[in-house]
């Protein structure tokens, strides 16, 4: 009888021994966090830029101690806002530029004190262009021009200077013709004079 309970009490040191060592190196693996999925996943490839980036842990991470920041193509800065939490769950406003890679990174701490930190990665496709000044600007209305007609109406013009000159030069003519036949007449007159005293 003794001996059947000594073994009885073996077995059951045995089984709380393998029990023990069991869950008490989980306890400390289980205050450390991790990443436990994300959206858009490691590695994606991505014709449509997300709205937002969503990191999904296996505990909930603290305000105070979780930082995360979103870098594209040339180091340019691609966070759009601050980050939100929702239980395990931490998204952040996405703020696409260029075609290429982004990298998001994040950084907190678990129970136990320890920093988790990592990066998810992921392409886009096509990007979005800058916007210039010229198409960023609103466009100015520019008001019909209208020309005012002219009240007066064109004035005729008047006679020339040499108009009346040439009328001047007219009637200067018939008189220099006029005193023509005046002198030829009078040397006919005297030609017959002189013919007539010859004969006599």
């Amino acid at each position: 009888m003794g001996g059947r309970v000594a073994r009885v009490a073996r077995t059951w040191a045995v089984v709380l021994g393998v029990v023990a060592s069991t869950l008490l190196p989980a306890a400390p693996a289980a205050a450390h966090n991790s990443l436990t999925g994300s959206d858009p996943r490691d590695g994606a490839r991505l014709a449509v830029a997300p709205e937002r980036i969503e990191l999904r842990f296996l505990a909930t991470p603290k305000e105070a101690t979780t930082e995360v920041t979103v870098t594209g193509p040339d180091n340019v800065a691609a966070t759009g806002g601050p980050p939100a939490f929702s239980g395990k769950r931490v998204t952040v406003p996405f703020r696409p530029g260029a075609a290429g890679l982004y990298i998001v990174t994040y950084r907190l701490a678990s129970d136990d004190g320890h920093p988790v930190k990592g990066e998810i990665r992921f392409t886009l496709t096509t990007g979005t262009p800058a916007e210039s000044p010229s198409a960023s600007a609103a466009p100015t209305t520019v008001a019909p021009t209208t020309v005012a007609p002219t009240s007066a109406a064109p004035t005729p013009a008047s006679p020339t200077p040499a108009a009346a000159g040439t009328d001047d030069d007219g009637g200067t003519g018939w008189l220099w013709a006029a005193g023509a036949v005046v002198v030829l007449a009078a040397l006919g007159g005297g030609l017959l004079l002189r013919r007539r005293a010859a004969r006599r």
